[in-house]
């Protein structure tokens, strides 16, 4: 079966484009010019990965509204910004949002298709993983159930997207190791820049320092990449 791509794209040039990429790729591709019309279908039909315009038509953020609406939905669908907007601002505000990755309208359309295809592949070994019985890791105060993907600390939850998952399963898995910021992309199975991975760090440490304003657990090894805090064990 084909997996099914939601396209939210106000300029009618660049949504075909795109959506004629994906279909030559074999995907199957619904496409909508603004927010409501898109919503109207996402909130009774979830696709297996959205691709959604930051600007849309008369409201600039819509894609922002429309990927927390959709993440109310569900925590595990992937998300991807497409935007003309490249800067780092934009890039934190839309992961903040819950998206797993965020492109601009330069980027070649082999890399975004590498990315989609990335994103995928991850959202079907998790499925997968769901049918085997529960692996749980336990670091100190932090408790990863790798299957149900969710992750605690002092056993109240820490509420992670898919991507910041995988990246503190990472870095939890071999404490005091480093992982440099390919082996995070290949962990979450994702492609992003260097500044995309760098905002899922702080957003995971934010995380963790609204349930412990003391928490340390992540240490940055400057250039060369993050570890998890051997203390922490």
């Amino acid at each position: 079966m084909k997996k099914q791509i939601v396209l939210v794209e106000d300029e009618p040039a660049i949504r075909e484009n795109y959506r004629d990429a994906f279909e030559r790729r074999g995907y199957s591709v619904a496409v909508y010019g603004d927010r409501q019309s898109a919503w109207s279908t996402l909130k009774t039909s979830l696709p297996d990965l959205a691709v959604i315009d930051v600007g849309l038509g008369d409201e600039p953020e819509g894609g922002f509204e429309l990927c927390q609406d959709l993440r109310r939905l569900s925590a595990t669908v992937p998300i991807i910004f497409l935007t003309a907007r490249d800067s780092d601002i934009d890039s934190v505000h839309g992961l903040r949002l819950g998206a797993d990755d965020y492109v601009t309208k330069d980027m070649s359309l082999d890399h975004l298709l590498a990315r989609v295809t990335a994103l995928l592949r991850r959202a079907d070994a998790w499925a997968e993983a769901l049918q085997q019985p529960d692996e749980v890791m336990t670091r100190g105060r932090l408790t990863i159930n790798v299957d149900r993907m969710t992750v605690a600390w002092d056993d109240l939850p820490v509420e992670l997207t898919v991507t910041e998952f995988w990246m503190l399963h990472a870095l939890a898995r071999h404490p005091g190791h480093v992982r440099n910021r390919d082996q995070l992309m290949q962990a979450a199975s994702t492609v992003m820049d260097d500044n995309t991975v760098t905002s899922h760090i702080k957003r995971i440490r934010r995380k963790f320092q609204q349930l412990d304003p003391d928490f340390d657990g992540i240490q940055t090894a400057y250039g060369m990449g993050y570890r998890w805090h051997a203390r922490e064990v």
